[in-house]
């Protein structure tokens, strides 16, 4: 089985993307096993104030959304939730759940707004020892 992690945030169409390139890897609906994580962390401005009493990953709209085309593909999910720092997070769910590839959602962003505000998906790749696959958003 190759198995998946599959980190989302609250973008739709990420999520919706990266859901589409697990569901194009070969024979995904016989071989591919997803885990879809959302970090909840403490600056998540995205989120509704009720999300803040009952977190649960399974709340989240693109983590719904990637799970249900995932499952419509015939690829068995898991999802998973964690709260803390973002990339520390997504480096230890890849190792807990060995997982054969890390696939994320980019997002365009100026060299200076990585610099000010760093990029996760930057950190993921520079030192993750897993293959990691960037994809955009499906719009």
């Amino acid at each position: 089985m190759y198995r998946v992690l599959m980190p989302v945030d609250t973008e739709e169409d990420r999520a919706l993307a990266q859901a589409e390139y697990v569901a194009s890897l070969p024979d995904a609906a016989d071989a591919v096993e997803a885990y879809v994580l959302f970090v909840f962390t403490e600056d998540s401005e995205d989120l509704p104030q009720e999300f803040e009493t009952f977190k649960s990953a399974s709340r989240i709209a693109s983590v719904r959304r990637a799970a249900e085309r995932l499952e419509e593909a015939g690829v068995e999910v898991t999802v998973l939730e964690d709260s803390g720092d973002t990339e520390v997070d997504i480096l230890d769910e890849a190792a807990a759940y060995d997982v054969d590839s890390i696939v994320l959602g980019g997002r365009k962003r100026s060299p200076v707004g990585k610099a000010i505000f760093g990029s996760v998906t930057q950190g993921i790749i520079l030192t993750s020892e897993r293959p990691v696959v960037v994809t955009g958003s499906e719009s």
